[in-house]
């Protein structure tokens, strides 16, 4: 069992918690979208928030707590890295996106990431700890 970690801000970006790290998320694609004057679709802002709550809350609850966050806009969408103490890598990182046949309460984060999200990475890193990170697919708003 590994030992929970006390979560400090995410170096750069203040992110402490799945609500911080979505607020700052939102606010990264906002900040690029706004400047060149596109709105992104709000399906899939929607989808950028389930995935950025998803991997920060398994970080804190599973990763022994949060290493740090990032987020960066590119032409296809939205790049989330999120940084954790635990060098575990979870079982289903390689899934198909199944949600489990008998429900225990949990489970269904993973399969809901493996749906939303493109190009999952996870990697351990040389200090310890590992790093997922997925890119998350952006549209422009519909006219």
């Amino acid at each position: 069992m590994t030992t929970a970690r006390r979560t400090r801000p995410a170096d750069g970006t203040g992110v402490r918690t799945a609500a911080g790290a979505r607020a700052h998320a939102e606010a990264t694609v906002r900040a690029r979208w706004d400047s060149e004057g596109r709105t992104p679709h709000h399906q899939d802002m929607i989808d950028l928030s389930l995935v950025v709550s998803e991997l920060v809350t398994n970080a804190i609850r599973h990763g022994a707590g949060l290493a740090g966050f990032d987020a960066w806009t590119t032409g296809e969408g939205v790049r989330i890295a999120v940084h954790d103490h635990s060098d575990v890598i979870p079982e289903a990182a390689g899934g198909t996106g199944d949600l489990p046949a008998v429900h225990r309460g949990s489970g269904y984060g993973w399969p809901l990431v493996i749906r939303l999200a493109r190009d999952i990475d996870v990697r351990r890193r040389p200090g310890g700890g590992k790093t997922i990170s997925v890119l998350v697919p952006l549209r422009d708003a519909p006219a």
